[in-house]
Parts: structure tokens; C-alpha cells; sequence
């Protein structure tokens, strides 16, 4: 169970989410879509500056063991995993919170597993999931309202007037 949540949970953390997604109204669907397309990048680029200022080798180079799950002996933070999953959940934060709890139990369950699972300590985790939500906060505040108000965004995104 360990080796499969660390592993193959993110891919229902996308089921829900796609799903969460299609259920919307089409005007939502089009906002959560920029968000979506902004947010993720932002996220991960962000993530890999961090990682660039803190190193945290991973649990099975430190301790010297077998890892359940094999993998690279890089810095192990954040994880990017959990990272990915609570990009997800952080993103319908702002839509759904019901949707984004689901999604957020996920990321923790990602994260805890991959803990058990010998490829990062729980600070990578926590950093993951702080990151997440920091990086999607500031893109709904300060970058998503400038998107919406280009005329480019009406344009393309805005239902047409009859």
C-alpha cells in the first residue's frame, strides 16, 4: 500500500481534479483553465529555486538503506510529487473547499508515503505543500486578476454578448 500511494496516488489526485474541472460552469471552466496554465509553472519554478538554496539529502543516502521505491540520490527537496498534488488541491482552493480538502488528503497521504517509503523526509513534504499554496495565493491575488482584465483574455475567453 505504502509503494502504491507513493507512487501511483498522485494519478487520482488528476482524476479528481479533471473532474472537479469538467463539472464546472463553462465561464469557471475557462478561469480555472488560466489559473491552472499560470499557476502550475509558477509553482514549479519557484520550487526548484528553493531547492536551488537547500539541499536535503534524500533519507536512504543519509541513513544508508533501501528505499521501497528506487530512485536517484538527488536533493530530496521538495517533493515534487506532493509538490504537484497540492498545486492541484491549491488551485480549487479558490473555487471549491469541499473539492480542495479531498485534494489537500491526498497530497498528505502522497507525502506521508513517500516519507514511509524512504525517499524524503518530512520537511520536504511541508516545504512542498507551503510552496503550493504560497506560489497559488500570489497567483490569484496579484497575477490572475491582471490576466483577466487583458482584452486579449475577453477576447478569447469571455462569452459572447447576444
Amino acid at each position: 500500500m505504502i509503494i502504491f500511494s507513493a507512487k501511483y496516488l498522485i494519478f487520482i489526485s488528476v482524476i479528481v481534479f479533471i473532474w472537479f474541472f469538467i463539472t464546472q460552469p463553462r465561464d469557471k471552466q475557462k478561469q480555472i483553465f488560466v489559473f491552472t496554465v499560470i499557476a502550475l509553472p509558477v509553482i514549479y519554478a519557484a520550487a526548484k529555486l528553493v531547492s536551488l538554496g537547500y539541499y536535503d539529502p534524500r533519507p536512504f543516502v543519509a541513513g544508508h538503506f533501501m528505499p521501497l521505491i528506487p530512485h536517484d540520490p538527488d536533493n530530496g527537496f521538495p517533493s515534487d510529487h506532493t509538490l504537484f498534488t497540492s498545486a492541484l488541491a491549491a488551485v480549487v482552493f479558490f473555487y471549491n473547499k469541499k473539492t480542495s480538502l479531498i485534494l489537500f488528503a491526498i497530497a498528505l497521504l502522497v507525502g506521508a508515503t513517500r516519507v514511509l517509503a524512504g525517499v524524503h523526509h518530512p520537511i520536504d513534504v511541508e516545504g512542498s505543500i507551503v510552496i503550493a499554496v504560497a506560489m497559488s495565493l500570489a497567483v490569484y491575488k496579484f497575477i490572475l486578476p491582471r490576466i483577466v482584465g487583458l482584452k486579449i483574455y475577453s477576447h478569447y475567453f469571455k462569452q459572447p454578448q447576444p
